[in-house]
Parts: C-alpha cells; structure tokens; sequence
C-alpha cells in the first residue's frame, strides 16, 4: 500500500504491476482500486473518492477503458493479439486504459511472447496490472519488465474482525468462538472466509453458532485436543486410546484432528515463547496458559514435528484409526526422558544393576553417567551419601575448600535461557536434607520473581542429582559475591589483556609503530 500510495501521489507510475499471493487474498480487488486511482475524475490520487462516474463505473464493470482478462480461459495468442491491438487507441473516457490480467501465468507461451513486445515499448495511455498465484512459471523476460508486489496471507485475528463487522451489518447473530474456527479454516483467504460464512448462515438458518460450525467444518471438538494433551501430561496411554475410540465413536476425521492438534500446539509455543502473541480476549486464554506452563518447550515442539508427520503419513496407514494411534502411540514412546521432582534415584540403587552385567537402557545409562559426574563434583563431602538428609555444606569464602563448586557444576546441567541466568548470577549458600539455597546478586535482582526460570533450573538440578532438590533463592546482602558470572567476566578480562600485551611485544607491531607511526586499536583484539 505504501508503494502504491507514494507513486500515485508522486506521479511515478510503472507501465506494468504484478500482484502474487494466494487466493481470495485481494489480488483483483486491489488492481480495480488502482484503476480508479489512475482514472478518478478528482486526478491521480492515492484515494479515489468512489463517488464520481468512472469510480462507480468501474465498481459496476462498465468503465469502457477498464479491460480484464481472465488467462485460464483465453490461453491462446489470438486472445492477447486481439487484446494488445486495442491498446494503441487512446482512452474514450478515462486518463488512462487499464489492462488486469487475472491468473496471467495460464497464457501460452506464444501469448507470453505476444504481449512481451508491448511491454516493451508501452504506449503512454496504457497500464498492465497482471495477477497470479503462481509467479513461478510466469517468464523472467515478463518478470524483470514488471513492479511486483507479493500480497500476503491476511491473519486470522484480521479475518476474524471482518466477518464479525459483516455479520454485525447484517443483522445476523452470531458466537465470536464461531467466527474464529472460519477465519482459521479460510488458511488467509479472506474470499474463502466469507464464502465458508455464506455457508454457515444457511446451514444454521441466519445465525452463527460455534456447534453447527464445527458441524459443518468437519473440525472436532477442542475439548478432545486437552484431553489428548492431558493424557499425555498424565503418560496415559490408556487414555489416549480412550480418547481415539471417543472419536471413532462420534464419526470424527482423524486427519483433521492431527491438523487441528498441530494447530493448539503451535498456539501453545506461541505462549511459551511470546507471551504477547496472545490476544487479551482469546476465549481459551487461561487454558492455553495452564498448558503452556505444564509441558516444557520441548514436548510442545516434539509432539507438533510427530503430529505433522503423522497426518502426512495417515494415508499410508492401514486405516485412519490405526494411523492416529500410531501417533499418538509415538508421542509416548519419544517423549523426554524426565526423573520427576518426585523421582529418587540414587547412584547405590542403579551401580548394582551395572555390576552385575544387566544391559541398561538409553535412559538408565545416562541416570548412571550422571550420578557418577554428581558425585565426582561431590567429591569434597562424598563421605556423605548425596541423598542423605544430613548433608550440610557452607560454602562462605574461608570454607570453599569444604564445599560444591558451583561454577563447575552450572557447567555440567542442562539448562539454558532465563534459568541460566538466573543461575550464572548466584553463589551457592548450602545443601541441606534436599534444600539448596542459593544467594542472587543484587544487580540481577530482577530475576528473582521469575518464577518459571526458578522451576526450571530446579527441575535441571533434580535431574542431574538425581534426587529431589528444593530450591531456595534469595537476595544477596554485598555486591561482591563470586558469581560463576563474575569468574567468567575475569577469565575473559584476563584472556583479553593477554592478548594485548601480546600484540603490544610483537616485533612487528613495534617496527611498524617505530617506522610508520602506526597505532594500535586495542578494541579492535580479540583473544583467539
């Protein structure tokens, strides 16, 4: 719009416009608008004012110099020559003479190479407007002689307040829950929404209603995606299956509920991500957000990859029952491994199993690995047992020697984000009977409310412990606490004057200071 606009104010006008993008996304409409900005009797403006005779002739299909072309039905070349000789003449009416040629990459090549001459050397009086879906087999000789603009899919939110003010002029009583499923079912196409919004009206007798929507989509019920997901927080295979026969009983399309599960689980990223992405007045907005903090990113983004690939690959299966089954039967069987903050696993209970020669499975195998790199971290206090109650370290200044180094075991849990930050910034206190009490620096108190970054390195602590672990944060009385953030910060500091001394000794450095008068840009090093 913002192209359009300034080349009609500016009088810097193109002889030819190509307009791609999907169906329904306004291709056509866009290209009549521009018609009347080219021809309004108040001249070349930006906003045509739709109220004088060529405005209301060209609403109308009547204005003489407008010609459109539909290329999926007049394919041959004697369409074009015969379209291309009138485009000598002057215009009768209007400024200029507008040739709109929808689904342009349906023309033969010998059309194609009919109206390239034109385009070529273009009479003054004549504008191309071509329109297509698919720019891709449109020729390149045609392309480079086109202004192309890429119109894109309209979002739903944007869909969605359309039909509402439709069916709000219309007289027409409508649910907004109703009007959502047919802005997410047109995939963009505001033509698709409405037609699917005529269809709704007659189906439901002139109203809206979300039930005779869903009816009439095909789409299931959303309640039986929480359940899927519910059973798949729970590890219920049983009722996933559950679920499944629910559906079979109701005559629901599978392939339409993975497409629709697919859908959920993206909102649900959305959320995890980019909390802000969620519109205030979304109908399922606390139950998206109670989802959204129970699974981890990382299940959210297992099971959408598994749900996608599962719906492409519902056609190969035996039937469609047995396909979705399958998926969701793989969602259990790949799901992250996790010990559970009620998990107590300890490295006595699983070094026997190896001892004494029982094949371990994957997950097995690194609960071992990771008990043993607990303990060599421990090493100090292994004389206590890690699960035992009575471990008590202080690790003040005059006692580390005594204590857990924490910056080496932050290196060695899995944990990233916000709950790395939240933990590069602390010292550790104690670890008594389970609870680890860790003190934050004062400049980064800000993360101290982040509760979600607090849960997640606790649940990353109990998993590389192996055993349940309560974590304490708290504000930090000084400012001179050793953080492994701090350690960090001087390592490279170190690592950084080492290079510039470095630099600064070098024999050819100095010859070229002392010869050349050159200088040095010690911001400019970088350690290796």
């Amino acid at each position: 719009m913002r192209a359009l606009s300034n080349a009609l104010t500016q009088n810097r006008l193109h002889h030819a416009y190509l307009f791609t993008g999907t169906r329904g996304v306004g291709k056509t409409t866009i290209a009549r608008i521009f018609a009347k900005s080219l021809n309004c009797v108040m001249g070349i403006t930006a906003e045509p004012c739709g109220t004088c005779s060529v405005c209301m002739e060209i609403d109308t299909g009547r204005f003489v110099d407008l010609i459109e072309l539909d290329a999926a039905s007049n394919t041959q070349v004697d369409n074009m020559r015969e379209l291309l000789e009138g485009a000598l003449y002057l215009p009768t009416s209007g400024r200029f003479k507008v040739y709109i040629i929808d689904e342009v990459h349906m023309l033969s090549k010998a059309a194609f190479n009919a109206m390239l001459k034109t385009l070529e050397e273009p009479p003054a009086h004549v504008k191309f407007i071509l329109a297509t879906t698919d720019p891709q087999k449109i020729p390149v000789t045609v392309l480079s002689r086109c202004l192309q603009f890429n119109l894109k899919q309209l979002p739903a939110p944007m869909i969605l307040t359309h039909l509402q003010y439709v069916l709000g002029q219309e007289n027409i009583p409508f649910q907004s829950a109703a009007c959502a499923l047919i802005a997410r079912a047109a995939q963009g196409s505001m033509r698709d929404a409405l037609s699917l919004l005529d269809q709704a009206i007659a189906y439901s007798d002139s109203q809206v209603d979300e039930e005779t929507v869903r009816n009439m989509l095909g789409a299931i019920d959303q309640q039986y995606l929480y359940d899927l997901l519910r059973a798949l927080l729970a590890r219920d295979g049983v009722g996933l299956l559950a679920v499944a026969d629910n559906m079979t009983s109701r005559s629901l399309p599978f392939d339409v509920a993975l497409q629709d599960f697919a859908t959920l689980l993206h909102r649900i990223a959305l959320i995890q991500t980019i909390p802000a992405a969620m519109a205030e007045d979304e109908t399922e907005r606390e139950t998206l957000q109670d989802l959204a903090q129970r699974f981890s990113a990382e299940e959210i983004q297992l099971y959408y990859q598994i749900a996608i690939h599962g719906r492409n690959e519902i056609e190969l299966a035996p039937d469609e029952y047995a396909g979705f089954t399958m998926t969701l039967l793989r969602m259990l069987a790949f799901m992250p491994a996790t010990t559970g903050v009620g998990a107590v696993v300890s490295p006595a209970h699983l070094a026997p199993v190896a001892a004494h020669g029982v094949a371990l499975n994957k997950p097995q195998a690194q609960q071992l690995e990771q008990a043993k790199q607990a303990n060599r971290l421990l090493d100090p206090i292994k004389s206590q047992p890690i699960n035992s109650s009575n471990v008590s370290v202080d690790v003040s200044a005059e006692h580390s020697a005594l204590g857990i180094d924490w910056s080496a075991l932050l290196g060695q849990i899995n944990v990233q984000g916000m709950a790395r930050e939240l933990a590069r910034h602390c010292t550790m206190q104690s670890f008594v009977g389970g609870k680890l009490s860790l003190n934050l620096s004062p400049q980064h108190k800000h993360l101290l409310t982040n509760k979600a970054a607090h849960e997640k390195l606790q649940i990353a602590l109990t998993e590389y412990l192996v055993q349940p672990v309560r974590l304490q944060v708290a504000l930090s009385k000084g400012n001179d606490a050793i953080t492994p953030a701090a350690v960090e910060k001087n390592r490279q500091d170190m690592r950084q004057q080492q290079a510039v001394e470095s630099i600064m000794q070098d024999t050819f450095v100095l010859d070229a200071q002392a010869l050349l008068g050159a200088q040095v840009l010690t911001e400019s090093l970088k350690p290796l």
